[in-house]
């Protein structure tokens, strides 16, 4: 169970995370990148963020691409939070598939009839 101020700071990074990737994918066309969630550890040390992509066929490529800046992408955040927070946690990104599971429901609802 998350305290208060583990998630006050999940909001704060999921929000300036969130205008980060508008302004990187801003510059490459036909991709979409949103922040679905972010998880804090009770430390405060460790950010889990989950992203959905769009297209899905380019996500895994993406993520691998976002990992390997996972530092820059640290800085920045650093940059934009450094009067709200002492120190900036650790980034690490996974793909938020919530998106693809719930197609592929409806899909399968969809052959039955139901």
């Amino acid at each position: 169970m998350e305290s208060t101020r583990q998630q006050k700071i999940a909001r704060l990074l999921q929000k300036e995370l969130s205008e980060i990737f508008r302004q990187e994918t801003a510059k490459v066309s036909n991709v979409i990148v949103s922040v679905s969630a972010v998880r804090v550890s009770p430390d405060l040390s460790i950010a889990r963020a989950y992203l959905s992509i769009f297209p899905s066929d380019k996500a895994q490529i993406l993520l691998d691409s976002i990992n390997k800046s996972a530092k820059t992408i640290r800085y920045d955040l650093a940059q934009k939070i450094r009067y709200q927070l002492r120190k900036t946690p650790e980034l690490y990104f996974h793909i938020d598939d919530s998106l693809d599971y719930i197609e592929h429901i409806d899909n399968l609802l969809g052959k039955k009839g139901v």
